[in-house]
């Protein structure tokens, strides 16, 4: 399976994913830069998160005019998985793959450290080796980590299943309904704003993420390699 990780100025943590995929899982990873055109050849696409563009509009709103969006999109709507944490996840609402939009924290500062968030939804082929209602403790790292969605979106993102995760720790940020992660309808799109790469080894802090790409993976092999 070979992993894309696009990189757009800005970005900052697209080695904290190539790390996670390529040394850790010991897949085939590749950084894939903003102004290129094709995704075709990999089997997923891993969209890290930092700072695109400086945030000087609004988080993720720069990036949805860079050259690879067109191919992004062509990519998620073949059915192959996409994966967004943190301000990948707000380049995924900006361009129209998630619903929603992202506001300042509440308390109007950056903040980091790890939060609990709990596994709502294991029927995806990012969560397959969670169990519901799990609780996780994943690092964040965010000041508009405040996921905004009106009522409506809301009751059809519950009605739906499409809600993966949920904070278990106060919701400090002020997300809708508590909402930390969300897929898309297909449900091979999946935008979360903890950061599961940061949680793969347990010299940084432990492997509460691991799970998360070993579905992805486990997904792939059933659905790609022959079996005797």
């Amino acid at each position: 399976m070979k992993f894309a990780i696009l990189v757009f100025p800005g970005a900052g943590c697209d080695v904290d994913l190539f790390h996670a995929v390529k040394n850790v899982l010991g897949y085939e990873a590749e950084y894939v830069w903003h102004t290129e055109s094709g995704l075709e050849r990999f089997d997923a696409v891993l969209i890290p998160t930092g700072a695109t563009y400086g945030d000087y509009l609004r988080p993720g709103a720069l990036a949805k005019s860079s050259q690879i969006i067109d191919s992004l999109k062509a990519f998620a709507n073949s059915g192959k998985p996409v994966l967004g944490v943190g301000n990948g996840f707000q380049i995924l609402a900006e361009i129209g793959l998630l619903p929603g939009a992202f506001l300042r924290n509440k308390g109007l500062k950056f903040r980091s450290g790890n939060t609990k968030i709990v596994v709502d939804n294991t029927n995806t082929q990012f969560t397959a080796d969670y169990q519901k209602g799990q609780e996780l403790t994943i690092p964040f790292a965010h000041e508009f980590g405040n996921y905004y969605v009106d009522e409506d979106t809301v009751a059809e993102l519950k009605q739906t299943d499409r809600i993966v995760f949920t904070y278990a720790d106060g919701n400090s940020d002020g997300s809708t309904a508590s909402i930390a992660g969300v897929v898309n309808e297909q449900g091979n799109v999946l935008g979360m704003m903890p950061l599961p790469e940061r949680a793969v080894e347990e010299i940084i802090g432990g492997t509460d993420g691991l799970p998360l790409f070993n579905s992805i993976l486990k997904n792939w092999s059933e659905n790609n390699v022959c079996h005797a």
